[in-house]
């Protein structure tokens, strides 16, 4: 019977469970991801994430969610992956890259006692442009636009993070039935990939309250990606300021997100080891 080490860890309750592909091959990631993921009859996580070794960066990072699919970038996923590396000298230094997907990310790393205590991402540049998303509209930016979801009518902001994000501004979030809202923008006409979903309530200039639906994993505890395009769509939306660090609180701790004037956003936030296990399967 096949085996795998594995590492459970998480970025404020948006758990995977991560593999060291240094040290073994995975030839089954999507299957993997299927029969590791589910919770009370596996490991349970909300996906898995391989850690591989990388031409161009000090590691690779592949993202898989529980139903099997491929991401392209993860937030949270991504921190855990920069922790692993510094704790486990595959690259234990204070700025690492990594390859994704959607580009190579640069971390810089907060050391406590030899081991990362939390993790600073370049997200990179938020992408507005319909076709990038990707989104289907006649315009170059979806920002505030009123579209029919599920028969109700929502004023969205869309932009990608590597992954494409509608953000929707509620006054009240913790009420909503997400298992019945989320999927039916996860599957909407207007996103052909499928999006993540976030629900923001603006609490004051420099915080938020959100609550995500992910594609592909259903509402998480928190959304890495997702706390940065809900930052960059106050600022769109005249809620926040630009070049000031904004606090988004999820449902599992918070994040911090500055978007700079140059368009860049940056991350900061903790990741978590939890245990190490071997899986069979």
């Amino acid at each position: 019977m096949p085996q795998v080490k594995f590492t459970k860890m998480h970025g404020i309750g948006n758990d995977y469970v991560y593999i060291n592909c240094f040290e073994q091959k995975i030839d089954n990631p999507n299957d993997l991801a299927i029969k590791m993921s589910p919770r009370r009859f596996s490991v349970g996580a909300d996906g898995v994430i391989l850690i591989c070794p990388s031409d161009v960066a000090d590691a690779k990072m592949r993202m898989f969610n529980l139903d099997g699919s491929e991401g392209k970038m993860c937030g949270n996923g991504i921190r855990c992956v920069g922790k692993y590396v510094y704790d486990n000298y595959i690259a234990h230094k204070n700025v690492i890259t990594i390859e994704t997907l959607s580009g190579i990310k640069t971390l810089e790393i907060t050391d406590k006692n030899g081991t990362a205590e939390s993790v600073m991402v370049n997200m990179g540049k938020a992408e507005f442009l319909p076709e990038k998303i990707p989104a289907v509209a006649d315009c170059n930016k979806i920002i505030d636009t009123a579209v029919t979801i599920g028969d109700i009518n929502y004023n969205i902001t869309a932009l990608s993070m590597g992954n494409p994000h509608a953000v929707v501004f509620c006054d009240e979030i913790d009420d909503l039935n997400l298992e019945e809202i989320g999927p039916c923008f996860e599957h909407h006409d207007m996103f052909p990939q499928g999006v993540n979903t976030e629900f923001i309530r603006v609490i004051d200039d420099n915080t938020l309250q959100m609550r995500v639906w992910e594609r592909g994993s259903g509402e998480t505890f928190a959304c890495g990606t997702g706390a940065c395009a809900a930052a960059v769509a106050a600022v769109e939306n005249g809620y926040c300021d630009i070049d000031q660090e904004i606090t988004v609180h999820l449902v599992g701790g918070d994040l911090f997100i500055t978007y700079k004037s140059d368009g860049t956003v940056f991350m900061r936030g903790g990741a978590t080891t939890v245990f190490d296990g071997i899986y069979q399967y």
